[in-house]
């Protein structure tokens, strides 16, 4: 399914796609921060480090669902399906933008 989404949320979808952490991490500001399982990842380098261990940890496919915008924050509700228990499962991406970046991204239930 094709989601609307501005720019800097596509790019961080499609990297997740491709599996790609650098992509990833270069769709953030330089001091974004990504809060995901109780932990906050703040910096490019973290991020990077953050996407590459979720990864290898639990090789899952993201499909996102549905989205909504409200300003600068965008909510992207998807199914990820993986080696992890309880697979699939839905989850909420809560991207907030900032000069065409991402400023924060914080994944809950």
């Amino acid at each position: 399914m094709a989601l609307d989404v501005p720019g800097p949320v596509a790019a961080y979808l499609a990297a997740e796609v491709a599996k790609d952490a650098d992509a990833i991490s270069c769709c953030f500001t330089e001091d974004g921060s990504v809060y995901d399982e109780g932990r906050d990842y703040r910096g490019r380098d973290s991020i990077r480090q953050w996407k590459q261990e979720v990864d290898t940890k639990y090789r899952y496919l993201l499909q996102p669902i549905n989205v909504q915008t409200h300003g600068d924050k965008v909510t992207v509700r998807a199914r990820l399906t993986g080696e992890f228990p309880g697979s699939p499962i839905e989850l909420d991406h809560i991207f907030s933008l900032s000069n065409d970046k991402i400023a924060s991204l914080e994944i809950r239930s």
